[in-house]
């Protein structure tokens, strides 16, 4: 490694890029070989799989959301607040913008970070495809305001409800896209409405619950087997969402939505969680490659194709596959190219040989709340795959949030904070109530 103290800059703290920042700090941060700088628009970090829950109140942010300033201190890295918007590539430069207050007073002015070698893992946001109406009434789950947003209109709407019972009313709530968190969210509204019953909603149960999932492929999950999808499908439909496939919704009103077949979908509470895009900012940003949905386009080593100094990983990554195609928007891809770049980045700094990522498809969960989890898990315990449902499938399912949390906070501090979630389970509210 050469003598000169190496500037690694990441921007973005989601999944990928946390673990990331958090092995480069004990690798290189601890021993002062290299400066590791993380930055992020939030303060905070939150398991992104984890939003539909926060949506519903089953997840308190407040409680399982983790601070970067602090993180970094304990993980030999430094954090930075603030939002990427330009990059200088011939300078090896990054622009953050300005910090303001919510009266618009000056916090921070905008500044300028050098680097080295610098990491892309800026995460995805829905693409809502131009549809007409959608920013303005529907709510996208991207991010914990987004969630907590979702959560206050979601009570008000319940609390407005159980309040004036009218008789025969309903409470409408659509959601568009039949992906993992369309499905899981549509699951866990019927959960939150049944907890929010026992707490004195008055007259809040599931019959009044009108939960429509529109989803315009052929069938919902459509990155998980046909059987599975099939699975879910039946597992909500039993619940009483009405699940509508082959829809496409055109436009979006105050008051629901207007699909391609002349149907009008009534809703108090929309939610758009169809298709996903790389920040809009990214497009062709420092003269880089990028894709029709702002990805960076990178060679098997993680390296964006027109800058080996700048490296891109999860969902803001379009990344090829041996097979053909490319590595889906997924935590675990996510997880595993945080690995394979720190590799590659030590290397590099060494003057060794860089390795390609292999995507490698340990299967798919989706929680259905507190009444199934489907899913899929590929091993060696079978050729191909092996489905699995029910109560092994949710301690798989959440056995793949530990493995963030083991790799953020290893082994030791992770049961801990096991053992705290189980504590809290019995002294809490099952739901976040305000």
């Amino acid at each position: 490694m050469s003598a000169q103290k190496k500037k690694i800059v990441i921007v973005g703290g989601g999944a990928g890029g946390l673990e990331l920042a958090t092995s480069l700090g004990h690798k290189l941060g601890r021993k002062e070989k290299a400066d590791i700088i993380l930055i992020d628009r939030n303060h905070s970090h939150l398991w992104k799989p984890l939003l539909h829950e926060v949506a519903t109140g089953s997840l308190d942010d407040g409680v399982d959301a983790l601070s970067y300033l602090a993180h970094a201190r304990n993980h030999h890295f430094t954090f930075q607040l603030g939002a990427m918007t330009g990059l200088d590539r011939d300078a090896r430069r990054v622009t953050l913008a300005e910090i303001r207050d919510e009266q618009g007073e000056l916090l921070v002015p905008q500044r300028e970070i050098d680097y080295d070698v610098l990491v892309m893992a800026l995460g995805s946001k829905s693409n809502d495809f131009g549809t007409p109406g959608v920013k303005d009434h529907c709510i996208f789950l991207d991010s914990p305001q987004q969630a907590r947003r979702f959560h206050n209109e979601m009570l008000n709407l319940f609390l407005k409800f159980s309040a004036n019972k009218a008789q025969g009313s309903k409470i409408n709530i659509a959601i568009v896209g039949g992906g993992a968190t369309g499905v899981e969210l549509s699951a866990e509204l019927h959960n939150a409405v049944k907890q929010l019953h026992s707490y004195g909603f008055k007259g809040l149960s599931n019959e009044v619950l009108n939960v429509t999932l529109v989803e315009a492929g052929e069938r919902i999950l459509p990155a998980l087997p046909p059987r599975i999808s099939a699975s879910a499908h039946q597992e909500l439909t039993n619940l009483g969402v009405r699940v509508m496939t082959k829809t496409m919704v055109t436009s979006a009103e105050a008051n629901g939505l207007n699909t391609k077949d002349g149907e009008f979908i009534q809703a108090d509470l929309m939610v758009w969680a169809a298709g996903i895009k790389a920040p809009d900012f990214m497009k062709e940003i420092g003269g880089l490659e990028t894709n029709r949905i702002n990805q960076l386009v990178v060679e098997p080593t993680l390296q964006t194709t027109r800058d080996p100094n700048i490296f891109a990983i999860g969902d803001c990554a379009s990344c090829p596959q041996e097979g053909g195609g490319f590595v889906p928007p997924r935590a675990q891809a996510a997880h595993q190219m945080a690995s394979r770049c720190y590799a590659n980045i030590i290397a590099s700094l060494n003057d060794q040989a860089m390795k390609p990522y292999v995507y490698k498809d340990h299967g798919s969960l989706v929680s259905l709340s507190k009444f199934s989890t489907v899913g899929s898990l590929m091993g060696n315990l079978m050729r191909g795959s092996m489905m699995v449902e029910g109560r092994i499938a949710r301690m798989v399912y959440i056995s793949l949030y530990r493995m963030h949390q083991i790799a953020l906070h290893g082994y030791i501090k992770t049961g801990l904070m096991m053992l705290v979630g189980g504590i809290n389970r019995v002294i809490r509210p099952r739901l976040k109530l305000h």
